[in-house]
């Protein structure tokens, strides 16, 4: 994972990518400085996500949602999507999914708040819908936690 302080030391943005890499693989993931200078709420929707079923092998859809309040950096969606393709070829239940996904942009952001919402394809006539999320410790956001959770869980 590397984390730049100019959005010109990106490596991907504005590059072709000749070969994409379908394995899991956090360390492409990038982020760049957060000059915003006031409290923002990022939606990142990425709506073709597949992964594997790690006992039959069979791919999973899903929609995966990625809402986060940003400290200082923020990630940059190109190598977001080039990590998220790296789930293509891996196998994982959907809950591990998300609580990966999150656990990932933690280390890279260290946000106020982020949460991942993974909403996978029926298979046998279930859907799972799996909700993760975490605020940092001494933020106004701490009080989003159980909140949010609810709210999902109602929907």
């Amino acid at each position: 994972m590397n984390k730049v302080d100019d959005i010109k030391d990106l490596s991907k943005l504005g590059k072709k990518i000749e070969n994409y890499k379908f394995t899991y693989n956090k360390e492409g993931l990038e982020a760049f400085e957060n000059k915003l200078g006031n409290d923002i709420f990022v939606k990142l929707d990425a709506f073709e996500f597949t992964t594997l079923c790690p006992i039959t092998g069979q791919p999973d859809f899903a929609d995966i949602i990625i809402n986060y309040v940003p400290d200082n950096y923020l990630v940059e969606s190109k190598s977001l999507k080039m990590y998220l393709f790296g789930f293509r070829n891996e196998g994982n239940f959907h809950e591990a999914v998300v609580s990966k996904i999150m656990q990932d942009l933690i280390d890279l952001l260290d946000p106020n708040y982020i949460e991942v919402i993974g909403k996978f394809s029926a298979r046998g006539g279930i859907a799972i819908l799996p909700f993760v999320n975490y605020a940092k410790k001494g933020t106004k956001y701490e009080d989003w936690l159980d909140k949010r959770k609810l709210d999902y869980a109602r929907q």
